[in-house]
């Protein structure tokens, strides 16, 4: 059944969706991250509306926005603050000052071109949801989202993520070139938003309404035979030789529990997407590759053959029985 809540998101992706042409897929899956309290990382070259993405969202959502440029030279202090010496204040001159991590959205532009200890402490406050300085601990946003791009291009002087480091992100999603029609249309936006200075089709909506479709998600029940299901698919990225010798010489490493608690986190936000209260497997066929394409460590012969991550989880989705 329709509430305000599911009816005010749908609202804001349409919103989004009209300064976002052509990328109707990324924005559920920043809207999807946003219900799931989730992080999301974003693949795709330059100029594809990465950045807009994001900044549509805080502009909607009446929220903060911290955007980062990750660049070779950053320390983890500028990431999360540090502290500064004030004479001035006898009683305790040390005084805390937060760096842009403290935002309610905060995007992570080139997150690879950053070195690891940088990278590091970006994802310790996406994990623990708080940033420890010289002994003290500061809490981020109760409404706290990091959506990290990097461009699967350009290589060169780059500190790649390491698994278990992307593990830590509830989905990694793909953003693609536009089709035709819809590149003319951002021609036609692009023009139309040098006249006009809206930024909006709808005001600015009260963050607690992302609280509210939580708790509503919270309710979408999920089955045996689903659980089962969701189970079975991260079991067969462990232990590929059970379903096919071949695809069991392209995984090195499958997904770790992470990966099973966010494919059903991420399969009852789409149900309630679909104004559900149970999972059906379309919901689960729907995330999962978002969910598992950074969870699957692939082998040399799989990189030798230039298999990608989403070719694996063709096949697995097609071995594994549903329940």
């Amino acid at each position: 059944m329709e509430n305000q809540s599911y009816k005010t998101i749908q609202e804001l992706e349409a919103s989004i969706n009209s300064r976002i042409l052509g990328q109707e897929s990324v924005v559920r899956r920043l809207l999807i991250t946003l219900l799931a309290d989730g992080n999301l990382l974003l693949e795709g070259l330059p100029g594809l509306a990465k950045t807009r993405a994001i900044k549509s969202l805080a502009d909607n959502l009446a929220c903060s926005l911290s955007r980062i440029q990750f660049t070779p030279d950053l320390l983890p202090s500028d990431i999360t603050g540090t502290e500064v010496y004030q004479p001035e204040r006898k009683d305790n001159p040390f005084v805390f000052e937060q760096g842009p991590i403290f935002a309610n959205l905060v995007l992570a532009d080139e997150i690879n071109r950053a070195p690891a200890k940088v990278q590091a402490a970006l994802l310790e406050a996406m994990e623990e949801r708080q940033v420890t300085v010289a002994g003290k601990t500061y809490p981020m946003e109760p409404l706290f989202l990091v959506m990290a791009t990097q461009n699967p291009v350009e290589q060169e002087g780059t500190y790649p993520l390491p698994e278990a480091q992307l593990d830590r992100f509830l989905m990694k999603a793909l953003i693609n070139y536009p089709s035709n029609d819809a590149e003319k249309e951002v021609l036609k936006l692009v023009r139309s938003e040098g006249k006009s200075k809206e930024q909006s089709s709808i005001d600015s909506i009260d963050p607690q309404v992302v609280f509210d479709a939580r708790k509503e998600i919270d309710t979408v029940s999920v089955s045996d035979s689903m659980l089962n299901y969701i189970v079975a698919l991260i079991d067969a990225t462990r232990f590929p030789e059970k379903y096919s010798e071949e695809v069991a010489s392209f995984i090195e490493v499958g997904a770790s529990p992470r990966g099973t608690i966010a494919l059903e986190k991420c399969a009852r936000v789409v149900a309630w997407f679909n104004q559900r209260d149970h999972v059906q497997p379309s919901d689960i066929h729907e995330v999962v590759y978002d969910v598992l394409r950074h969870r699957i460590a692939l082998s040399y012969e799989a990189n030798a053959k230039r298999i990608q991550q989403d070719q694996v989880i063709d096949e697995l989705v097609k071995l594994v029985a549903i329940a």
